[in-house]
């Protein structure tokens, strides 16, 4: 239980993640990289090029629907696996956000305590004062 409490927000959160969410965060990630726009571009042109020399077999011809139809495909699939990671990072971020606030609301207390306690002092020490000027005279 202690190795639980110790684990900070983020090892808890990764732990109670389903594969799926896992699998998003991962493409999410991916396709958000430019390894993946430089690959992906390198396809692109390999595709154009490769259809261009095969002159007499042409699998996909200008305006290259087939190129055209798997993007459609990867859009249709890797729009909504990025949303979903994107919904999992606002829960997160609204989730430090309330840890950020209950934190300074703590702290805030903690402050005024302070100095509450030093207002205290000063007026316990300026009583002292006065009662000693006052002895004096």
């Amino acid at each position: 239980m202690e190795e639980e409490h110790n684990k900070n927000w983020h090892s808890r959160h990764r732990e109670k993640l389903t594969f799926g969410q896992k699998l998003a965060d991962k493409v999410a990630k991916g396709m958000g990289s430019w390894a993946f726009i430089i690959g992906q571009s390198i396809f692109v042109l390999l595709w154009i090029i490769l259809n261009f020399l095969a002159y007499l077999y042409r699998w996909d011809p200008y305006p290259f629907i087939l190129l055209n139809l798997l993007f459609s495909v990867q859009a249709a699939y890797s729009a909504p696996i990025i949303m979903m990671s994107q919904n999992r990072q606002n829960e997160r971020d609204r989730h430090h956000a309330e840890q950020d606030f209950v934190t300074n609301l703590t702290a805030k207390e903690k402050i005024e305590a302070v100095q509450l306690t030093i207002n205290q002092i000063e007026k316990n020490q300026l009583a002292e004062i006065i009662k000693l000027l006052k002895k004096n005279k």
